[in-house]
């Protein structure tokens, strides 16, 4: 990103490569969670269905009636 930058480079030298650093350290966190939270994903997920949901079925909510029109 910065590669070519003297600037980024000299801050790099004194205070170490803080972008690299993050992105390593949240790459582990991210893998540390996903392992912890493996066995609570299946509790969480939804049940399967048992077949394919077809288009027109299911329940539709029904419109309110409409109100008289004042003349």
């Amino acid at each position: 990103m910065f590669q070519d930058s003297p600037i980024y480079d000299r801050l790099v030298a004194e205070r170490g490569d803080v972008p690299a650093l993050t992105r390593r350290e949240a790459e582990r966190v991210r893998r540390e969670l996903e392992y912890v939270m493996r066995p609570y994903q299946s509790l969480m997920s939804p049940p399967a269905p048992e077949r394919p949901a077809q288009p027109g079925q299911g329940w539709v909510p029904a419109l309110p009636p409409a109100a008289p029109r004042p003349y």
